[in-house]
């Protein structure tokens, strides 16, 4: 398995050969390295293969970063010209957290990216700036209806950052049971996954990832985690006129233009407000568990002490995507040699 240095130096290495300039494959990677380092495997670089295939099939620009203009003063509307989703994500933020400083509130609508990967990301680094981040994206048609048997909504994942006193508050959830990027990992490791899950293609219960992949997932909490799909669904795409539903193209495969939508939305929080939201977040975490054995979590809790964790031994890819990883960056997987890089910070 691979050290944490050695895995960013193969990953870095490998958009380097598939064209991606410096600063863009390192925003690229940081998404895909914080996943991997949190624990969430499904938005992790089991992505990066088939990042730099959407590049070497000509559906994923490795350089651009969106074009965009403000369609009212603080409405910045983008069109990410097939850029990767890092970065013309990035550079959307920028625009709008600088404008947030002027009129409270700015929203960045972004259409014709690639993949945004772990939301939670993006909430972070925006709240660490000292404002609120809600963010929403749309993807493929993954999810059925409740009481419905076919997919026809996205994930539809939302993330809120939230500056405190202490580290930001960071809240980041699809609205189906779980992403298919979780499936995907469970197949990739041959693993069943558990009942209620998804559907296969006939709409039937599976425990056969492999089987999901082609099918359904379910929403989250039945009917009230399809009507927030929903809501979120029609929002995105009244503010990015992207595609809708089974519309959607381009977050899963390698040959298809991305035309899904993004919703940053940045607010400027009042000045005095992190101190108490910081000692709400104490309460909470000091409040009596039901089980003495796991005391109470604030979300975000758990995600950061697996990176502290993961950030002093190797990380546990599957076999088969370290090799590929590594013959991407050019490398024999079966040599022992190393490139070098910088190493992931501390945070």
């Amino acid at each position: 398995m691979p050290t944490v240095q050695t895995l960013q130096a193969a990953s870095l290495q490998a958009l380097r050969r598939a064209g991606v300039p410096e600063p863009q494959a390192l925003t690229q990677l940081s998404v895909l390295l914080e996943a991997e380092l949190r624990g969430v495997a499904s938005h992790g670089l089991l992505r990066l293969p088939r990042i730099i295939e959407r590049i070497r099939h000509g559906v994923t620009d490795p350089v651009t970063r969106g074009t965009g203009a403000w369609r009212r003063e603080a409405l910045w509307q983008v069109d990410g010209c097939q850029g990767l989703g890092p970065v013309v994500a990035v550079e959307a933020l920028e625009r709008v957290c600088d404008k947030a400083q002027e009129t409270g509130v700015a929203i960045a609508a972004v259409r014709n990216s690639d993949h945004l990967g772990m939301l939670a990301w993006y909430a972070e680094h925006v709240a660490a700036r000292g404002k609120i981040l809600i963010a929403l994206t749309i993807s493929e048609a993954l999810v059925h209806p409740w009481g419905g048997r076919q997919a026809m909504l996205g994930t539809n994942p939302i993330a809120l950052g939230i500056p405190t006193g202490d580290a930001p508050f960071v809240f980041d959830m699809a609205t189906s049971l779980v992403s298919m990027g979780k499936i995907h990992d469970h197949a990739s490791r041959d693993l069943p996954i558990p009942d209620g899950w998804a559907l296969d293609s006939e709409g039937n219960p599976t425990n056969d990832a492999h089987a999901a992949k082609q099918g359904a997932i379910a929403p989250f909490g039945g009917a009230k985690g399809y009507g927030l799909a929903l809501a979120f669904e029609l929002l995105v795409v009244s503010l990015t006129e992207s595609a809708i539903g089974r519309d959607v193209k381009g977050t899963l495969d390698s040959t298809e233009l991305c035309n899904k939508g993004d919703v940053f939305i940045v607010i400027e929080p009042t000045a005095h407000a992190g101190q108490r939201l910081s000692q709400f977040l104490t309460l909470l975490r000091q409040s009596p568990p039901a089980d003495p054995s796991q005391p109470v979590r604030v979300p975000g809790d758990r995600a950061q002490r697996v990176r502290v964790a993961q950030l002093d031994k190797d990380i546990a890819l599957p076999a088969p995507l370290w090799a590929r990883i590594q013959e991407l960056a050019g490398q024999d997987p079966h040599a022992t040699g190393t490139l070098q890089t910088n190493t992931i910070e501390e945070r």
